[in-house]
């Protein structure tokens, strides 16, 4: 059979309704992480589902864990010949909660159902229906070819939705195990649903609180306004001295000293489009100076997600004693990860904010990533999906979101090529989460079409 025989395999086997079918099997799967009472769900999804989806291709399952993760790991394998190429692959099998009650009518997290071209579920856009791509696509090239003519070995987590927790320590001690000459995996999204997309890494993300303690209690407001600080007022005025009205970040040890001229020419040929659903880029936010492409994958961005003080449900007369906020720190290669919560606390202390308190959120940091746009292996990947779609692929130096890549480029010293299928209005980790058919079925080609070319034989010369 030919190339062009498996990418059509491969769409028919979509249109038969037989990927919808195990897509909705899996979606069914309440794979909440941040949800304590879904352990046995978690290693369910991976034994009863995944396993015996590995094993019917010839696959040998290893399941592993670690002390530091809350769920176990699988790792599938099948290794055809030592001569061949070996690609690594990674998704993950776990979700955030479902948020039941705020989906539309007719419409629930765990029920894959389709409306006007739309599948919707939870987990279908992240990342259950990206690693269902790449599963099925393997399995149409050994119809179609009776091998991969490579070698693979998938690694799947349940912890990704709570910062990968274990996933570090597990490469690090399993470094021989996981040794492959390039990593092709999917996650995030494209930079439209209409055009296919490769990007070489993440934007780091760090997420910290700052909050003022004043004084335990509130007080009337009658009695003690102007007589007692107010840390609502303070903290707003501390968060307003880390970005200008417009966003544009003031801590110079989170800005880029300039964007890389390899960035630069990659991101002239992207255009952000959110689809119908999403935002309406503002022209005048972040650093001034750049185009829409170059602010969310080649700049920092600083966002405060969550704000209070006092009692916001039922206000009262009085000063409040506390003040808190949850803010983030999306950033690119080139920012020190360790200096980023030091930079901070030096920048508040000169701006008179001491009182402010400066704590990270969570034990684990996303760090940034960027593979070269250069490297022979992107010109590879480019070229198989440009050829499987007819399209001519974005090409994104990172994310504008944050993977735990640096485990695979750091730990296990991996190149990483992510080929998304997703796209930016799918209202990943928000109710009605979808993804528009016509895009899983190009994906499902796609794929198809670039594991066939790494077991043709005309990959990049192995390290």
């Amino acid at each position: 059979m030919t190339r062009s025989e498996a990418i059509a395999l491969a769409h028919t086997q979509f249109d038969s309704g037989e990927f919808q079918q195990t897509l909705a099997r899996r979606i069914a799967m309440p794979t909440e992480s941040q949800n304590p009472e879904r352990g046995a769900v978690l290693a369910s999804y991976l034994e009863a589902e995944l396993r015996p989806a590995f094993e019917a291709m010839g696959f040998t399952c290893q399941t592993l864990t670690h002390a530091q993760a809350k769920a176990p790991f699988l790792l599938a394998q099948r290794i055809e010949d030592a001569s061949l190429p070996t690609v690594f692959g990674y998704g993950h099998g776990d979700v955030i909660r479902g948020q039941d009650a705020e989906w539309r009518p007719g419409l629930s997290p765990w029920q894959l159902t389709e409306r006007d071209g739309l599948w919707y579920g939870r987990g279908i856009a992240d990342n259950k229906g990206q690693h269902a791509v790449n599963l099925q696509a393997l399995a149409n090239v050994l119809k179609a070819r009776g091998k991969l003519g490579f070698n693979a070995k998938l690694l799947i987590e349940m912890g990704e939705e709570v910062g990968s927790p274990g996933l570090r320590a597990l490469c690090q001690s399993h470094k021989d195990l996981f040794q492959a000459d390039v990593m092709i995996a999917s996650d995030g999204p494209r930079l439209s649903a209409q055009r296919p997309t490769v990007f070489l890494g993440s934007r780091g993300a760090l997420n910290f609180d700052l909050s003022i303690e004043a004084r335990a209690g509130a007080h009337h407001s009658g009695n003690w306004g102007g007589l007692i600080s107010n840390p609502g007022i303070q903290l707003a005025h501390a968060i307003a001295s880390i970005a200008s009205p417009t966003g544009q970040i003031r801590i110079p040890e989170w800005v880029p000293s300039a964007l890389p001229p390899a960035v630069r020419r990659a991101l002239a040929d992207c255009e952000v489009d959110g689809g119908s659903d999403g935002p309406t880029i503002e022209p005048g936010w972040g650093e001034p100076g750049l185009s829409p492409a170059e602010r969310v994958f080649g700049w920092c961005a600083f966002e405060v997600l969550a704000y209070k003080t006092g009692n916001p449900e039922t206000p009262v007369n009085a000063i409040p004693g506390r003040a808190w906020a949850r803010c983030q720190l999306r950033f690119v290669v080139g920012i020190a990860p360790d200096d980023i919560l030091p930079a901070l606390r030096r920048h508040l202390d000169r701006q008179g904010f001491s009182m402010v308190q400066v704590e990270s959120a969570r034990d684990e940091v996303f760090r940034a990533t960027r593979l070269d746009p250069d490297d022979p292996w992107v010109r590879w990947a480019v070229a198989s999906i440009a050829d499987s779609s007819g399209k001519k692929p974005a090409l994104l130096p990172n994310l504008g979101g944050s993977l735990p890549n640096d485990i695979f480029t750091d730990v296990l010293g991996l190149r990483s090529i992510w080929v998304p299928h997703s796209y930016p209005g799918c209202s990943q980790h928000a109710p009605n989460e979808h993804l528009p058919s016509a895009l899983l079925r190009e994906a499902l080609g796609i794929m198809t079409g670039l594991y066939w070319d790494l077991g043709d034989g005309n990959t990049p010369q192995r390290a």
